[in-house]
């Protein structure tokens, strides 16, 4: 059943909205292990970012057809009008795989998370235009200290010492303007569908999208068992289980909102990537993370005018 707009939480807030943040919040811990299970399968096995996305996108799609299909297979159905929409929304998700990837190899992933970190600041410009959303000062002071985090995450030098060529610059100009495309889209599917609808549609359509292009490039060669088990820990903890929270915050907050919550996936990557690849971490990259947190908590402030919404119950 959905939750009244009206019910208030811990500092007054919608208790729709609070459970919308925390849900962005833990959504982001999840996603964020998608970086070391890439960086450890393109290692381990050599397979193109192409065909990674791909087969990222078919093993998540077959675990939402079985499990939807069994438990609710009228989930499945949707709206023929819908459908360009469902399209669209897949095909943002494919190519985002694709350009992410490409970014990493091509420019670094220190590079590339700041060049993601833009994505809110389109977002937010976006959902004005379109859904009218607000842009107050207080979503611009969030916007600024996520990006500024970012770039101390990603260390202060990352700027200075990338050497982008012109298929790099391009790419990295596609990465945050298809990650806000992606998003503005999957909030439009979320108004009409629960979260398990949307995700199957997505991945479902980012595969189609992506499988012309799998005889042109490298395939998977060595399926050894590290990597098996790091594919599999690439679908069901960042792919299904994040992207499954992530859906479910985007039902309870404005598109703008979560875009900025969003960058938290920031500091959990650095975070990841102290833990499980021996990647350091400076007092600048502890500054960064504390400034993308800052920024994601201004957003929690309690005001004294709250947009109402309806929050879907899935």
């Amino acid at each position: 059943m959905p939750t009244s707009s009206k019910a208030k939480g811990a500092g007054g807030l919608p208790t729709a909205r609070w459970t919308g943040f925390i849900a962005a919040l833990v959504a982001t811990a999840f996603m964020a292990t998608s970086a070391p299970f890439v960086k450890l399968i393109l290692v381990g096995d050599h397979v193109s970012p192409i065909s990674l996305a791909f087969w990222r996108d078919v093993a998540s799609f077959a675990v939402l057809l079985v499990g939807v299909g069994f438990l609710r297979p009228s989930w499945l159905v949707v709206r023929r009008t819908d459908g360009l929409w469902l399209a669209g929304l897949g095909a943002a998700f494919g190519v985002l795989h694709i350009v992410w990837n490409l970014a990493v190899l091509l420019n670094g992933a220190a590079v590339a998370a700041v060049q993601q970190a833009t994505m809110p600041a389109i977002v937010a410009v976006a959902a004005w235009a379109i859904w009218r959303e607000p842009i107050t000062a207080r979503k611009i002071v969030a916007i600024a200290l996520t990006f500024v985090g970012t770039v101390f995450v990603s260390g202060l030098d990352v700027l200075g010492q990338a050497r982008l060529n012109a298929s790099g610059f391009m790419v990295g100009l596609l990465v945050p303007v298809i990650y806000a495309v992606w998003n503005l889209l999957l909030k439009r599917v979320r108004r009409s569908y629960n979260l398990f609808t949307t995700l199957f549609y997505g991945f479902g359509f980012g595969a189609l999208l992506l499988l012309p292009l799998q005889p042109f490039t490298r395939q998977p060669q060595s399926l050894t068992t590290p990597v098996l088990l790091y594919f599999a820990g690439l679908v069901l903890i960042p792919s299904i289980v994040g992207f499954t929270i992530y859906t479910y915050s985007v039902g309870r907050l404005q598109a703008s909102v979560v875009a900025i919550l969003a960058m938290a996936e920031i500091p959990f990557i650095a975070l990841y990537a102290y833990v499980f690849l021996g990647e350091r971490l400076t007092l600048v990259q502890l500054l960064g993370a504390t400034l993308v947190a800052a920024g994601v908590l201004l957003l929690s402030w309690r005001r004294r005018k709250q947009a109402t919404l309806t929050p879907l119950a899935f």
